[in-house]
Parts: structure tokens; sequence; C-alpha cells
């Protein structure tokens, strides 16, 4: 007889949550439901700042390269000019 009183309960267990309509939503259920909206919506915005973090550092990568090849090249000149000048007054 408990066999079956246990049998009923576990089965009555199972529709806890159904109510006529529908399933009931508790409010912790409603509470994960948003956490989890709210962890997917950070997870997007992160994944983009890294994104955009990643294009601005290859930016600065290649700015940084144009920035010594002008030096290079000034500094080449500069050499030039120099040893020219020293030429032509001697």
């Amino acid at each position: 007889m408990s066999y079956r009183r246990d049998q009923r309960s576990s089965r009555a267990s199972l529709f806890d949550d159904i109510e006529e309509g529908g399933l009931r939503t508790s409010s912790r259920d409603i509470d994960e439901r948003d956490n989890d909206k709210a962890i997917d919506s950070l997870h997007d915005r992160v994944s983009y700042l890294k994104r955009l973090t990643g294009d601005i550092h290859e930016e600065v990568e290649s700015h940084n390269r144009i920035l010594s090849q002008i030096v290079r090249n000034c500094l080449v000149k500069l050499s030039l000019s120099s040893k020219v000048l020293s030429y032509g007054v001697h």
C-alpha cells in the first residue's frame, strides 16, 4: 500500500508545475531566464569588443611600421645630405 502511495505522490510531483492553461513559472525561473539573456548579451558585447580591440591593435602595428619607414627614410636622406654638404665644403 505504501508503495502505491509513493508511486502516486511521485507521479503527482511530475505534474506539480502544471496548472490549467499551461505551466506555472516561478519568479526564480524568470530570473534565471533573465540572467541567461543578460549573459548572452554580455557574451556578444565581449566578443565584439575583442574583435574591435584586435582590429585596433592591427591598425596600430600598421601605423608603427609606416612611421618606422618614414623615420628610416628621413635618416637616410639626412645622412646623404650631410655627406653631400661635407664633400662640398672641403
